[in-house]
């Protein structure tokens, strides 16, 4: 059966839950506040805006012809979870109290065969989100160089 549009919505919303992968355990429910603090994470704004950001990579990926495939059959328990991995992994890794607890990234993606054609795309969807949330040039790079060394675990596994 074909998906609705509102269906790829809410699976991209699952998606982006299961982007939290990369975010999981991440406990300062009571930020509201942009962060003091001259950590990456800060600078990004802190939990909320990582998660904001993420949202909008999910939906990019979602409409990405050339990863979506791989996204638009995960059930939503999967997506929330991915949602979550990826903001605790963005969290943890810019200097946040989040702990990333998901799979290693070579555990995640051993058996997928992810060609570099997919993860460039996938590097340009956050790209896009970055920019679509106007993260500053210093900051996009920062995290991207945080990022993208984990290329090797992802590609050809």
């Amino acid at each position: 059966m074909r998906k609705s549009h509102g269906s790829r919505l809410f699976t991209a919303g699952i998606v982006l839950c299961l982007a939290s992968a990369l975010f999981v355990a991440c406990k300062d429910d009571k930020e509201t506040t942009k962060p003091a603090d001259d950590t990456l994470y800060g600078r990004l704004g802190g939990t909320p805006a990582i998660a904001s950001v993420i949202d909008t990579f999910l939906v990019n990926v979602l409409k990405d012809t050339v990863i979506n495939a791989r996204f638009n059959s995960l059930p939503g328990s999967r997506v929330t979870a991915l949602r979550q991995n990826l903001i605790d992994l963005v969290c943890a890794g810019t200097g946040g109290p989040c702990a990333y607890t998901g799979k290693s990234m070579k555990d995640a993606h051993t058996g997928m065969k992810i060609k570099e054609e997919e993860f460039n795309a996938l590097v340009g969807d956050l790209i896009a989100s970055l920019d679509r949330h106007s993260v500053p040039a210093k900051e996009k790079n920062e995290l991207l160089g945080i990022l993208g060394p984990m290329k090797a675990q992802i590609v050809a596994q």
